[in-house]
């Protein structure tokens, strides 16, 4: 079974900046959106959110590009991978 390293480098997210991983398949809505919104608020924004979770979080996808991110998500068999970046980290 690939790693999520290996879905993560088939998108468009930089591959120069830090990841971090956050395992949401086994939350009941809406923990899934409630901890990744509060987890982009805590990370450095360098760095890559990659969530996994068991279906695409479509509730998130607009709240995502409200606060300026872009994202990405991939079906796989570890189930549903979510790529969140800052596209201008530089931006405050």
């Amino acid at each position: 079974m690939p790693a999520v390293e290996e879905y993560v480098m088939d998108t468009e997210a930089p591959s120069d900046r830090a990841r971090e991983t956050m395992d949401a398949r086994e939350l009941p809505p809406p923990q899934p959106l409630q901890n990744t919104l509060e987890r982009l608020v805590e990370l450095d924004d360098e760095t890559v959110l990659v969530q996994l979770n068991d279906r695409a979080p479509q509730h998130l996808y607009p709240k995502l590009t409200d606060r300026g991110y872009e994202y990405e998500t991939i079906e796989t068999e570890l189930g549903v991978v979510t790529v969140i970046w800052n596209p201008d980290p530089q931006r405050d």
